[in-house]
């Protein structure tokens, strides 16, 4: 589990190592054991007045296109270095007009353990159309959950984040100190 602090300190970091100008604003920086996602803001382009809502949609799509290949090898130092300091893969995605585009990022696998009733519903979800694959149902299952537990699930990573700070204030901390009764050396 990463501390808030920490999280601080690496969104810090890329605010001050993106290049100026690659974003508008840098938006989000989102981070967990094998990837810090960076999410930033691209000005919208100017459709023709009076365009039509496939129109808009397919000039934000164009502009998201073009930044990511017009920054690509900007992006790409960036996570070059980003991976060396944080031991982690560096996702990018943009905010434009309202929409929201991630480029590559990490699936990572998850080690499950499922007995059958668990399996059952995952299949479900696949006949149904839901989801093509166990995996994918199990993403979709967790999305729904953090969906409806969000507020549950942020007070239990505060929570986390308390027990690391107490946990990091024992006895192990500090300076060896010498045992009462002993001469300390």
């Amino acid at each position: 589990m990463i501390t808030e602090e920490q999280r601080e300190q690496v969104r810090g970091w890329f605010s001050g190592r993106l290049p100026d100008g690659l974003f508008e604003e840098l938006t989000e920086v989102t981070v967990d054991r094998e990837e810090i996602t960076v999410i930033g803001r691209v000005p919208g382009p100017r459709p023709a007045k009076g365009a039509s809502p496939a129109e808009r949609e397919a000039a934000v799509e164009g502009r998201v296109q073009e930044f990511r290949e017009r920054t690509r090898d900007d992006r790409i130092a960036v996570a070059r270095d980003a991976e060396h300091r944080f031991g982690r893969k560096v996702s990018w995605g943009v905010e434009c007009d309202g929409h929201r585009a991630l480029f590559t990022h990490v699936a990572a696998p998850v080690m499950t353990r499922l007995r059958q009733p668990e399996r059952q519903v995952l299949d479900t979800l696949i006949a149904s159309g839901v989801a093509r694959s166990r995996s994918e149902a199990l993403a979709w299952c967790v999305r729904l959950v953090q969906r409806h537990t969000d507020d549950w699930l942020t007070e239990l990573r505060e929570s986390l984040e308390h027990v690391q700070r107490v946990r990091a204030q024992g006895p192990d901390t500090g300076p060896e100190e010498a045992e009462p009764g002993t001469d300390g050396g």
